[in-house]
């Protein structure tokens, strides 16, 4: 074994020696470095005998210098005892540790320690073959490799059998912990403390029971720099390998390097793993996309195209990706989008025509800049969207739909049952039907009913009342306008109910208000199955069943040229005429009753029960707004309702029977005897003074001081009133 002096000459050190020769980067007892290093009397050759000498000054100066700290009875010789093992020294002694005691730590078994191996099993895996490596390199049986944890566990020892037994006695075996705060002043616990290789030699410990052995350890940090571990080499005192650290520190280097290596290629694998979810991302939005999808390069290649693009324009045989858009939409055939996309970057809903390997069809068209990561164009994606699938959607989000069904209607009343079965099969129609009825009779709800039990239920129903819409303006709602039609006209055009009902149901409530001149172009729209937008040449074919409403008499209105004759019989395929609710008396307490129920519900109140003199009233009148104004007087009382019953005091004047002219102007028009007669019908009633009073339009106390002179005492009966 040769040794380099500092005078550059080289030493010869015999192998018999076998001592800790120690780095000059890690300080230790001055004049052993000085005799190592051939620094006494220049020219005179070291002998084993001047290195043992040293050896044993250094570990005498070391002990002492330990005996001191330990009783406390002296300063500390810091050229002896290097700063880092005094203040390791310290931190055991704040721990309350006796330098001459027996170890006590704290060791895992079982569970604790399968879950300790667990959570380092990656220091685990990536240390063992250069650990393997490390401990066949020793030659020797007298080193222990040892690999530790962040928290001064010991995961893994590597040992010959025959240090065995002494290791487990002083607990140097996996799941032990060795921080200084149980164990003082050691390989593992101060490398935790001090991340740095050094070594420990002898009475450097803190714990005189481990004054027999030298260990040299070398921390081992994450790619951030945090310490995760560490590796220790452990020999008795006078068993080490010269370049015993050094050894540590390139295991623990050769760790780190391949825990860079490892996240680096987790790095790479998730980079790979990223591109590959975001390809597959970026197929699963185009094909999921509902309209059909294209984009192109600079050069107009096609560079994606969805599944629903290849189904529309009739591409599912073909392979276009890569090849040029204009063999897929012909220039010839297809000015209208060439003149689009070549005079804009980007545009979002203008309509198109695009003729195609299956026909024509039209589109929607939006286009947008594909942009590069430095910013440049690098292509345009079209977007194409059906017509029908827009209408269907606008139908959907704006209620173009039908809510109710047969099941929905409500009576008992024969006629009114025999029309609802009528009406029954004259939904499985597709012709068209008119519905006749007084105003509230429920011609919207039955026209719901019918569209939802037709075949048609699944396509938009779309509702138009033809009495509420201007008449400058019922041809552009039916039938739409094309861009620039008119002033005001919207940009790119827009399509009417027909379009909008295309697969499904309209239903034309009103009819009979619509203009003449519309009612030709309603007709023409029913036989051809047609329609041309205002300010437009094109033909739009649309599939639409008729549900028309009117409450007037449409063969007197035909009589009187009111409305035209042949379009009278195109719509009147099918009638359905409703009873008013005076002529279903029966149907009234159900209807109560449900009217009741929904309200209720809605309001949070809980009414079970109605007055005997409610209903009475209520079939009593005559009801000239028919279930629509039975609905809203429910509605109204159920509001007002304090308690669990609808009470007579809640009921409109009008439907109580009580002459709302006759209380305005009883004063100018009646006698004395007709005001006590109105008091007391009230009162009967069981309405409240402050509600009589408003009524009259009179004080409380004016109304107290009238109720006096007629001898009325506020508990008039019904019986008393009648006579």
């Amino acid at each position: 074994m040769e040794h380099q002096r500092a005078d550059g000459s080289i030493t010869k050190v015999p192998e018999t020696a076998k001592i800790h020769l120690l780095s000059q980067s890690y300080p230790s007892y001055p004049e052993f470095y000085k005799i190592f290093n051939g620094e006494i009397e220049p020219g005179k050759p070291v002998t084993t005998q001047d290195i043992i000498e040293a050896w044993e000054q250094f570990g005498k100066a070391t002990f002492r210098e330990w005996k001191k700290f330990a009783r406390n009875t002296g300063a500390i010789d810091t050229t002896v005892v290097p700063q880092m093992i005094l203040e390791s020294w310290q931190r055991s002694r704040a721990y309350g540790l006796d330098p001459f005691g027996i170890l006590e730590n704290k060791v895992l078994t079982g569970p604790e320690l399968e879950r300790l191996f667990e959570e380092n099993r990656l220091l685990i895996d990536i240390s063992q073959p250069f650990l393997n490596r490390l401990y066949q390199s020793m030659k020797t049986t007298s080193f222990t490799v040892t690999l530790s944890d962040r928290k001064g566990y010991i995961l893994q020892v590597m040992q010959h059998e025959m240090h065995r037994e002494l290791h487990n006695q002083f607990n140097w075996h996996p799941g032990a912990l060795w921080t200084e705060g149980c164990c003082g002043t050691n390989a593992v616990g101060t490398l935790l403390e001090h991340p740095r290789p050094f070594q420990l030699i002898g009475a450097q410990h803190y714990l005189q029971l481990f004054h027999f052995i030298t260990t040299s350890s070398s921390p081992i940090l994450d790619p951030e720099g945090n310490i995760i571990g560490g590796i220790t080499i452990l020999a008795l005192l006078f068993a080490a390998h010269p370049h015993t650290l050094g050894m540590a520190i390139a295991a623990a280097q050769a760790i780190e390097n391949e825990l860079r290596v490892q996240k680096a290629l987790k790095r790479l694998q998730k980079a790979f793993h990223d591109a590959d979810v975001a390809y597959g991302l970026q197929k699963a939005i185009v094909s999921s996309v509902p309209e059909a999808l294209i984009a192109v390069d600079n050069e107009g290649k096609i560079t994606a195209i969805n599944t629903r693009a290849q189904k529309l324009f009739g591409l599912e045989d073909r392979v276009v990706t890569g090849g040029r858009l204009d063999n897929v939409f012909p220039a010839e055939t297809n000015r209208d989008f060439w003149h689009l996309i070549d005079h804009r970057e980007s545009f979002s809903d203008r309509e198109v025509r695009i003729h195609a390997a299956n026909g024509p069809a039209d589109f929607t068209l939006t286009c947008n800049s594909i942009y590069s990561s430095g910013g440049a164009i690098a292509g345009k994606v079209f977007i194409f969207s059906e017509i029908q699938r827009i209408k269907s959607l606008v139908n959907k989000y704006a209620g173009a739909k039908a809510n109710l069904k047969f099941s929905d209607i409500h009576g008992r009343d024969e006629r009114f049952r025999r029309l609802i079965d009528e009406a029954h099969v004259i939904s499985k129609s597709p012709s068209n039907v008119l519905l006749l009825g007084e105003s509230g009779t429920g011609k919207d709800i039955l026209a719901q009913a019918i569209h939802n039990a037709s075949p048609r239920r699944n396509g938009p129903y779309v509702a138009i009342n033809c009495a509420a819409i201007p008449r400058d303006l019922i041809a552009s709602e039916l039938f739409g306008h094309a861009e620039g039609a008119f002033t005001g006209s919207r940009r790119g055009g827009n399509q009417g109910k027909f379009e909008m009902a295309d697969g499904g149901t309209i239903f034309l409530d009103e009819i009979a208000e619509t203009p003449l001149e519309i009612q030709g172009v309603l007709l023409r729209v029913i036989e051809d199955k047609c329609v041309i937008r205002i300010g437009s040449n094109q033909i739009r074919l649309v599939d639409v069943r008729i549900i028309c409403a009117t409450n007037k008499d449409l063969v007197e209105e035909v009589g009187r040229g009111n409305f035209r004759r042949d379009l009278y019989y195109r719509l009147n395929v099918f009638n359905v005429d409703l009873p008013p609710l005076r002529d279903r008396k029966d149907d009234i307490p159900l209807l109560t009753h449900e009217f009741i129920k929904k309200f209720s519900a809605a309001l949070g109140k809980n009414i079970t029960a109605v007055d005997e003199e409610v209903m009475d009233a209520f079939v009593s009148y005559s009801w000239p707004g028919n279930v629509r104004e039975l609905q809203n007087v429910l509605e109204r009382m159920v509001n007002y309702a304090s308690s669990d019953r609808l009470t007579a005091n809640l009921l409109p004047l009008e439907i109580a029977g009580i002459d709302r002219a006759s209380l305005r102007h009883f004063d100018l028009e009646s006698p004395d005897e007709k005001e006590k007669k109105l008091i007391r019908h009230m009162l009967a009633l069981k309405y409240s003074k402050a509600r009589i009073a408003s009524e009259l339009n009179v004080s409380r106390a004016t109304l107290f001081r009238r109720m006096k002179k007629y001898g009325l005492t506020g508990k008039q009966t019904a019986a008393e009133t009648d006579a």
